[in-house]
């Protein structure tokens, strides 16, 4: 339960930032921008817990992991449909 009233409450000063990973230049410097585009396909948000192996794998591999993962999990769905 989110305590609303709390986070409401909240100065910016207050906030722990500390699990927030740094954005570096490098990182801007890669980014991409998209205003108000749409996704070709409705995507919703997913809690899923996978092995730390397989996230760090992926996360060390692919600049886009979570597209990636999807991707793969299409793939799958096409070749075990047929």
């Amino acid at each position: 339960m989110t305590d609303w009233e709390r986070l409401d409450s909240m100065e910016d000063q207050e906030i722990d930032f500390s699990d927030c990973p740094e954005i570096t230049p490098a990182m801007l410097k890669t980014a991409i921008i998209r205003r108000g585009s749409q996704s070709s396909s409705k995507k919703q948000a997913l809690t899923l817990y996978l092995d730390e192996d397989i996230i760090a794998w992926y996360k060390s591999n692919e600049e886009s992991h979570q597209s990636e993962i999807n991707s793969l999990l299409k793939e799958y769905l096409k070749k075990t449909s047929s």
